[in-house]
């Protein structure tokens, strides 16, 4: 039995050894999009030499494909450069939503709720909490990492169970629980605006708003929850058993007077900001709606990075003012900085990326391998115009989707880079054949979070080794895989499960997101 353990505990970190090996072996994301800039530039000249075509499937026009390497080309590559990277449409949104959340993290707002929920939940439903909380928190991306992660540990412990129970369920929720939430983040105008600047590779007008998928989120909250509850009750306690290890129980420090008084601010802003919201909106003639009284298509909707940016920095500021940790100006200029400065690889990134989606769409690169590989897949499923095929047809082609994104994920571990390189590609192809933008981004998220929890390349792995060394010195990398394993399986059916369903019914993933895109005429060529 021993010798079988071994025998299976050196293929899997055999296994888990080589994906450790090519997702080093790949470059810095930032160098990624700069090589494939430059990869464009020589297909471009490749593909126009040889004439390699396509045919528009409404206007039944001819798409060729414009090589950078002419003297147009590079005039387009010189004269661009600034207009791409200032226009690429995430950078914005997402800088402008981070300092909203600097305020908000910075003064501890974020931090005392997290706290708050998990210290006051009896035992009975503390793991629920705590996955809650973890897929909450992933709304300030490093706080639950750092918080939460470390804090569930110590109240498992305090409970009686094995700490890194508490620990793997937190993980879960945090990482494993990233596309799920009832509330939107940082991550959603960032995904959208992806999502948005590879519609636009076929339908130059169309738009995607960041609150896309806020209903499949929304109700995704409460499923990966429960499924984590069950994973940690069920599987990773039993399997982990009674705790013998050396670390002692730590005291749970309940909340401050101080940060008491700092959450009742905070909250009397959050009532203001909802009766603002309200008054603004459930009227006919409210000032937040748009044109006719269209709320879909609002300044709310269109505003919502606004929102995010205003409440949690108007909701931080009153709970630093009560809890003492603001006490100037200064203070939220600082709390601002301090969340620019994680901002500034992705901006590198973004500099890169924007070149080499520019490219791709200039080129006619993305419109001629979408019209292509579409081709294939209406042999498969059906059109866009609805001649052959069904919802239940195309369901194979987006699980498959879920499981291509997991993989990838195992070896490339940013999702706005994933995503910078595969919705030029993918989102194009899909509504081709019907299925629209928001659920193809949808489906990616999924298969986007499932394997966070199991993969080397994951930007917090490293520290999540480091707090499970706390509670046993010989955990590594196949400590992690083998505990959380059981969480992504289960994520992946609950998950898929739950898409299935959706698409059978047709239900819309969020506000003015339906599933299915129908082809405008006329679309344009360049």
């Amino acid at each position: 039995m021993a010798q079988q353990a071994s025998k299976k505990g050196g293929l899997v970190n055999s296994f888990l050894g080589t994906i450790e090996k090519v997702g080093n072996a790949l470059p810095h994301p930032a160098s990624l999009f700069a090589i494939l800039a430059f990869m464009v530039i020589i297909l471009s000249g490749i593909m126009a030499e040889l004439d390699f075509i396509a045919k528009n499937p409404t206007t039944n026009e001819i798409i060729e494909p414009f090589s950078l390497l002419s003297v147009e080309g590079l005039h387009m590559m010189l004269t661009n450069m600034v207009k791409n990277f200032t226009g690429f449409a995430p950078l914005g949104v997402v800088l402008v939503a981070m300092l909203g959340i600097g305020i908000a993290e910075g003064s501890g707002l974020i931090g005392a709720l997290i706290r708050l929920l998990v210290v006051r939940s009896p035992k009975s439903i503390i793991t629920f909490v705590v996955v809650f909380a973890g897929i909450i928190s992933n709304t300030a991306s490093e706080v639950g990492y750092v918080l939460l992660v470390p804090l569930a540990a110590i109240i498992f412990h305090a409970f009686g169970k094995h700490p890194l129970a508490g620990l793997a369920a937190a993980f879960a929720g945090v990482s494993g629980g990233y596309s799920a939430n009832l509330l939107l983040g940082t991550i959603d105008p960032l995904l959208s605006g992806l999502s948005e600047e590879a519609a636009q590779i076929i339908d130059p007008t169309y738009t995607v708003n960041p609150a896309a998928n806020y209903y499949f989120m929304f109700v995704s909250t409460f499923f990966i929850a429960l499924a984590g509850t069950f994973v940690t009750e069920k599987i990773v306690i039993p399997r982990l058993g009674e705790y013998k290890g050396d670390a002692e129980k730590e005291e749970v420090k309940p909340l401050s007077p101080a940060e008491k008084k700092g959450l009742r601010y905070a909250t009397l802003v959050s009532i203001a900001w909802l009766a603002i919201i309200l008054v603004g909106i459930i009227p006919e003639e409210g000032f937040l709606r748009g044109a006719n009284g269209d709320v879909l298509r609002s300044p709310l909707m269109k505003g919502i990075v606004s929102f995010i940016f205003l409440i949690a920095a108007t909701c931080g500021i009153a709970y630093g003012k009560g809890a003492g940790t603001i006490k100037n100006d200064a203070d939220i200029m600082n709390g601002m900085g301090e969340s620019m400065k994680t901002m500034g690889i992705y901006i590198v990134l973004v500099f890169f990326a924007a070149q080499f989606v520019a490219y791709f769409k200039w080129t006619n690169l993305g419109m001629i391998v979408a019209v292509k590989g579409a081709e294939f897949l209406q042999g498969i499923v059906g059109t866009a115009d609805g001649e052959t095929t069904s919802m239940v047809a195309k369901i194979p082609l987006m699980i498959g989707f879920i499981f291509i994104t997991a993989l990838i994920n195992l070896v490339m571990g940013s999702a706005s880079a994933k995503w910078t390189l595969m919705a030029p590609v993918f989102i194009p192809m899909f509504m081709l054949i019907g299925l629209s933008p928001e659920l193809t981004q949808v489906v990616y998220r999924i298969g986007d979070s499932v394997t966070n929890i199991i993969s080397p390349m994951m930007s917090y792995f490293a520290l999540i080794v480091a707090f499970m060394q706390k509670y046993d010195k010989n955990a590594g990398i196949g400590t992690i895989i083998s505990t959380m394993l059981p969480y992504t399986i289960v994520f992946m059916l609950v998950w898929t499960a739950l898409l299935v369903v959706w698409m059978l019914f047709a239900v819309p993933i969020g506000p003015d997101a339906p599933l299915i895109y129908s082809l405008p005429q006329n679309i344009p060529v360049q």
